[in-house]
C-alpha cells in the first residue's frame, strides 16, 4: 500500500458566521489525480486554499507525509497556530496554480518563473534559470522567455504559471480552476499541459468544471456542496452513476460530456 502524502482530518473553515467548510476528511495517496467538483460558493477553492495554507483552518488537522502541520494552542487543543516558516516549508512543497494569474507584470517569462527559484530557494541566477528553461519547454513556451506576460494569451500566462509552480519542484500540485478565467479556444491548451503532467505520475488535486476532462483525468472524484463531501469514488461511480441525489441534481446541469 502507498504511503499517505497528505492526510486531513475535520477541516473546518469559517469566516465570521460563514461556515464554509464542515468537516472535511480524506487522505491523497502518492500518484493520485483527485477531481473536485461542485457548484460555486461549495468551498472548493477554500478547500485548496486551506491545504496551502494561503487561509488558516479554524479547525481540524492536516498532516503532510506523516507530520501534522502547526501546534495546538494551549487551554484550546481544537485551535491551532502555524508559524510563518513551517508555512513557507509547505508552500514549497504543495504547489498551487491560480484561477487568476497573478504574474509580475513588469518581468519576463523567464523572470516570473525564476523569481520563486532565487529567493525562496536560494538558487543560483543561472541554476535557477536553466531549470526555469526547462519547465516552460515542457509546457510548449521555450520560446517565449523574452515575453512579457502582457503580450502573452491568457492560455499561455497560465501556462507561465503551471511552469513557475512546477520549477519549484512541489510534492502535490493543486490546481484551482485553471481554466475558469480562459477563453473557450484557449482551454484545450491548459488542459493538455495537466494531462501530460498527470501522465508522469504527477500527485495532484484539480478543482475544475470541466467534467469531462475530469472524467478521463482523475482517479478519484469529488464532489462537494455545502461544506461536505456528499460523494467520492472513481470517475465512473461519481460522474456516471452517482448514488446521491445531491449529486445526481448537480449533474443534471451539465448536459454536454466527452465522457
Amino acid at each position: 500500500m502507498s504511503e499517505t502524502i497528505l492526510r486531513v482530518t475535520n477541516l473546518q473553515k469559517r469566516f465570521g458566521d460563514l461556515h464554509v467548510l464542515r468537516g472535511i476528511d480524506f487522505a491523497v495517496e502518492p500518484g493520485e489525480r483527485i477531481a473536485i467538483i461542485g457548484g460555486s460558493g461549495s468551498g472548493k477553492s477554500t478547500l485548496l486554499r486551506c491545504l496551502n495554507f494561503m487561509e488558516s483552518p479554524t479547525s481540524g488537522t492536516i498532516e503532510l507525509d506523516g507530520k501534522t502541520l502547526g501546534r495546538p494552542v494551549r487551554g484550546n487543543p481544537d485551535d491551532r497556530l502555524y508559524p510563518e516558516g513551517e508555512l513557507c516549508a509547505v508552500r514549497e512543497r504543495v504547489g498551487m496554480v491560480f484561477q487568476q494569474f497573478n504574474l509580475f507584470p513588469h518581468m519576463t517569462v523567464l523572470e516570473n518563473v525564476m523569481e520563486g527559484l532565487v529567493t525562496v530557494k536560494k538558487m543560483k541566477k543561472q541554476e535557477a534559470r536553466e531549470c526555469a528553461l526547462k519547465e516552460l519547454q515542457k509546457v510548449g513556451l521555450a520560446d517565449k522567455v523574452d515575453a512579457y506576460p502582457g503580450r502573452l494569451s491568457g492560455g499561455q500566462q497560465q501556462r507561465v504559471a503551471i511552469a513557475r509552480a512546477l520549477a519549484m519542484m512541489p510534492e502535490i500540485l493543486l490546481f484551482d480552476e485553471p481554466t475558469s478565467s480562459l477563453d473557450p479556444e484557449l482551454v484545450g491548451e491548459v488542459l493538455r499541459v495537466i494531462r501530460a503532467l498527470a501522465d508522469e505520475g504527477r500527485t495532484m488535486l484539480l478543482v475544475t468544471h470541466e467534467l469531462g476532462f475530469a472524467y478521463h483525468y482523475a482517479t478519484k472524484v469529488i464532489f462537494l456542496a455545502d461544506g461536505v463531501f456528499h460523494e467520492v469514488g472513481t470517475p465512473d461511480e461519481v460522474l456516471k452513476h452517482p448514488k446521491q441525489e445531491r449529486t445526481r441534481a448537480f449533474l443534471s446541469r451539465f448536459t454536454e460530456f466527452s465522457f
